[in-house]
C-alpha cells in the first residue's frame, strides 16, 4: 500500500526539510504564499545558492596551476563524479551546456547527421526542444518524422505507441521521461527493452528535465544513448543544463576544440560554480537517504533519497486528489475537473492538470494568486502547451506542480482555496 499512495515525511522531518530550501512558505518580500509552479520554476537549495555565489566570486582561471585554480578544478571534478551518481553512469562523458535545452539540439544533430537510417522518431508530448530539434533534422536530411500519439485517458504515451513506430531503419528515437503537463511518466526500462529487441542499435534521447527531481533516473537500468536535466529544475541555479552521453554517442562528431580528447563535449571553459550546485545538490538527497541508513556509497544514497522524494510525493498527490478526512480532495470538489486522470499514481510525477467549470485557466490562476497560491495555465496559444494540449483534444488546463519540500498542510491549504474558487465562482 505505501508503494501505490506513498508515505509522508515525518512532521520532524518536513520541518527539517523545508528549511533547506529557500522561499518555501513565503516570498522574498516575506509574503506567505504556496509556490505550487514548480514544473516551470523550482525551489532552490538555500546550500546550491551559497555553493554558487561563493565559488563564482572567485576570479581564478580554472585551467591554471595555483592553489585556487586546482580548487576549482577539483569542485569541477567532483561535480562531475555527482552527476555521474545522478545518472548512475560509470563511463560515457558529462556534457555540461548553458541550457538544456541546447544541448539537447546539439545531441539530435550529432546522431541524425551521423547514424544511418531513414527515419527517426518521437512522441507528440515532448518539450519543444526536443521536439522541434528531431523536427529540424529530420526535414533537414530528408528522413521521415514519425511521431508517438498520447493517450488520452491516462495523459501519457503508451510504450507500444513508440514501439510500433521503430524499424530497421530507425536511426533515433527521442522521448521525454515524465509529461510536463500530466505528469505521467514513461516505462523507460520496458521501453528500451522493447526498442532493442527491434533495432538494438537505434540511438535513444531522453528528456529527463521534467523527471529528475521526482524520482531515481539509471542508465544502467534503462541503457540510453543521450539523457539530460537543468539543475534549476533540480533544486540548483539557472545558467546550465547536464547531459550524459554513452561512450558510443560521445564519440559522434560534434562541435567541439580540435584539441580536445574526441568524447569531451563541452565548449569552452565551463563555470566550476554550476559543478558547486550539482555536488550541494547530491548532498541533499544523500542526506534524505541516510535517514533510513540501508545503503552507504553515494550513489546508492543518492537513490534511496531519491526514494523517499517519490513516496512523499504520491502521498502528496493522494490527498491533493483525494482529500483527507478533514477536506475533500480535488475529485470531489464540485465544480472542478481533474484532467487526463487515471488511479495507477506511481506512474505519475507529482504535477496534476486540471480546470473549473465556470472560470478559464488565466482567470483561475489570478484566482489562486489573490489567495496566495501560484499556479500557471497550459493553453492552446502558448508553444509550450498547444501541440500537447491538441493531442489530448483539450483546449487548456490550470498545472499545479508542488515538490517535496511541500507539506500535507499545504496541500490542504491548496485545497481550501480550490473549494473557495469554485464555490465563488459557481
Amino acid at each position: 500500500m505505501q508503494s501505490e499512495t506513498g508515505q509522508h515525511f515525518d512532521e520532524a522531518l518536513m520541518t527539517e526539510v523545508k528549511s533547506k530550501f529557500l522561499y518555501v512558505d513565503e516570498d522574498l518580500h516575506g509574503k506567505s504564499r504556496l509556490y505550487f509552479d514548480n514544473a516551470g520554476g523550482s525551489f532552490r537549495l538555500k546550500a546550491a545558492i551559497e555553493a554558487f555565489t561563493q565559488i563564482d566570486a572567485i576570479p581564478d582561471n580554472p585551467e591554471r596551476i595555483h592553489e585556487l585554480a586546482v580548487l576549482l578544478q577539483e569542485v569541477q571534478r567532483r561535480g562531475t563524479e555527482d552527476a555521474r551518481a545522478i545518472f548512475n553512469a560509470g563511463d560515457g562523458s558529462i556534457f555540461a551546456s548553458l541550457s538544456a535545452s541546447g544541448a539537447m539540439f546539439d545531441m539530435v544533430r550529432a546522431i541524425a547527421e551521423n547514424v544511418d537510417g531513414s527515419n527517426m522518431v518521437t512522441t507528440v508530448l515532448e518539450h519543444p526542444s526536443s521536439f522541434d530539434a528531431v523536427t529540424l533534422y529530420a526535414q533537414r536530411l530528408g528522413k521521415e518524422l514519425r511521431v508517438a500519439k498520447s493517450n488520452r485517458k491516462t495523459g501519457a504515451i503508451d510504450v507500444e505507441a513508440i514501439v510500433e513506430l521503430v524499424d530497421a531503419n530507425t536511426c533515433v528515437v527521442s522521448v521525454m521521461y515524465a509529461s510536463n503537463i500530466t505528469g505521467a511518466k514513461i516505462d523507460l526500462p520496458e521501453l528500451v527493452k522493447q526498442i532493442r529487441r527491434v533495432k538494438p542499435d537505434v540511438y535513444m534521447v531522453v528528456d529527463a528535465v521534467q523527471h529528475a527531481p521526482h524520482g531515481v533516473i539509471d542508465v544502467q537500468a534503462a541503457p540510453v544513448d543521450c539523457i539530460n536535466f537543468a539543475p534549476y529544475k533540480f533544486f540548483g541555479c539557472r545558467g546550465s543544463g547536464i547531459s550524459w552521453l554513452s561512450p558510443r554517442a560521445s564519440l559522434l562528431p560534434h562541435h567541439k576544440l580540435a584539441g580536445k580528447k574526441a568524447d569531451f563535449w563541452d565548449l569552452g571553459t565551463s563555470a566550476p560554480a554550476q559543478f558547486a550546485v550539482i555536488t550541494k545538490i547530491v548532498d541533499y538527497v544523500c542526506w534524505l537517504g541516510k535517514q533510513q541508513p540501508t545503503e552507504t556509497d553515494r550513489r546508492s544514497l543518492f537513490a534511496q533519497g531519491m526514494r523517499r522524494i517519490e513516496l512523499h510525493e504520491r502521498a502528496l498527490l493522494n490527498r491533493m486528489l483525494n482529500g483527507s478526512p478533514r477536506i475533500p480532495g480535488l475529485r470531489s470538489i464540485r465544480g472542478v475537473n481533474v484532467l487526463l486522470d487515471h488511479d495507477d499514481l506511481t506512474t505519475r510525477d507529482l504535477i496534476v492538470a486540471m480546470s473549473f467549470d465556470n472560470i478559464e485557466e488565466s482567470k483561475a490562476v489570478r484566482e489562486y494568486e489573490r489567495r496566495g497560491v501560484i499556479v500557471y495555465e497550459r493553453v492552446a496559444s502558448s508553444l509550450y502547451s498547444k501541440r500537447m494540449l491538441d493531442s489530448f483534444g483539450i483546449t487548456g488546463a490550470v498545472r499545479v506542480s508542488p515538490l517535496h519540500c511541500n507539506s500535507a498542510a499545504d496541500i490542504d491549504r491548496f485545497l481550501q482555496v480550490t473549494s473557495e474558487i469554485a464555490r465563488e465562482r459557481g
